[in-house]
């Protein structure tokens, strides 16, 4: 498929069609379609680069951090503060900062998240069509972190995709509204931008996209289709389990990565081996990951989630389990049931414990080996 040429997927609640304006990446490189079980947007962009819904090489996924870091406009008005969206672009915002973070003024790197740490809350916003619609962000706890965040002039936001620019624009308004007035200018990264000019048009900064792909899209709905049913998901709550790692990936600032967890394990030559994030908790767990692809064997990266997908055209499989804080909501495994691995590392920022039996047992039918890595 050439990059001029449109994408369409006919799904059970509606046909989206996606037509490119530029970028040079094939769309059916970049992605697939499911549905939501979600009645405010009823069709998902499954990425096949993030790591996320669809296990990837982490070499696959360094790649693209690195692709879009080069269409970066200079940063060299600092500080620059990045911040990645929870939380599915928790792990892509990371990626984008850890190639650029040499050549940007003062750089801190922020996640929103949905699990209230200890700290000082520095703004709340909205993603109003997602199935959790509330975001924290943290200021960070370092001081020299702090002054950065506060006194940023340069702001990179970061997400898997855009389309209507909202999401963006809530958050902001929210920091401005929080008390960071000196921004100037404002970044926006995403793989793929359906947005067109729609976020230039609204924000009251000037806008600079980088994306490996834009174009249009139109979804018609069918309007026989019955509206889905969303799991209780919609949760920002602290947990009845304790956050027992190292919060140095993001929700409390970030200026390089510590790449410290599993340290202990040496693969086999052309092993094959899946890890699986959990949750906002994906970046330490993809470095990991990244280390033992170097060391020769065969890996995949992917993560759980809470995002409820229905299975059937991108989402080939799904496992459903009790969340591993303590929130009690369901959260899932996509795409991993239906495959076979030699070992699963399933990596955990709350105690091993806490991961639901019901998840080990499934994995173990993937997997003859499956390990819980934690920084305990």
């Amino acid at each position: 498929m050439s990059e001029c040429q449109p994408y369409s997927r006919t799904l059970s609640c509606g046909t989206l069609r996606v037509t490119p304006t530029s970028g040079m990446h094939n769309l059916e490189d970049l992605f697939d379609m499911a549905e939501r079980r979600n009645p405010k947007r009823a069709f998902l962009f499954v990425s096949k680069v993030l790591g996320r819904h669809i296990p990837v090489a982490p070499g696959i996924m360094r790649s693209v951090y690195r692709q879009l870091a080069e269409q970066f406009p200079t940063l060299d008005t600092g500080p620059v503060l990045f911040i990645g969206m929870a939380e599915t672009a928790v792990g892509l915002g990371a990626g984008v900062f850890d190639e650029t973070r040499h050549r940007a003024a003062e750089p801190v790197y922020l996640t929103s998240t949905r699990h209230p740490v200890p700290g000082e809350l520095l703004c709340e916003f909205k993603e109003n069509h997602s199935h959790a619609t509330d975001h924290l962000i943290y200021l960070p706890d370092d001081a020299e972190l702090r002054r950065r965040v506060v006194n940023a002039r340069t702001l990179v936001l970061i997400d898997d995709e855009a389309t209507t620019g909202n999401t963006f624009i809530n958050l902001l308004e929210a920091l401005q509204n929080a008390g960071l007035s000196q921004l100037t200018r404002v970044v926006a990264v995403t793989l793929t931008d359906w947005s067109g000019d729609a976020l230039a048009t609204r924000c009251t900064l000037p806008v600079e996209t980088v994306s490996l792909v834009q174009g249009d899209w139109h979804w018609e709905p069918n309007p026989d289709a019955p509206i889905p049913v969303m799991p209780a998901v919609n949760v920002t709550a602290t947990g009845s389990v304790p956050i027992t790692g190292r919060q140095s990936w993001g929700r409390l600032g970030m200026t390089m990565p510590r790449a410290d967890l599993g340290l202990q394990i040496a693969p086999h030559i052309g092993e094959k081996i899946l890890v699986l994030g959990t949750g906002e908790f994906v970046w330490e767990p993809f470095l990991l990951a990244e280390r033992l692809e170097k060391a020769g064997a065969d890996v995949k990266y992917s993560s759980t989630t809470r995002s409820p997908i229905a299975t059937g055209f991108a989402i080939q499989s799904a496992i459903a389990f009790a969340d591993n804080y303590g929130l009690g909501i369901p959260n899932y495994v996509y795409n991993v049931a239906h495959q076979q691995f030699d070992r699963i590392l399933l990596c955990s920022e709350t105690p091993a414990a806490s991961i639901d039996p019901a998840l080990l047992d499934a994995l173990r039918q993937v997997a003859p080996r499956v390990e819980v890595i934690t920084h305990d």
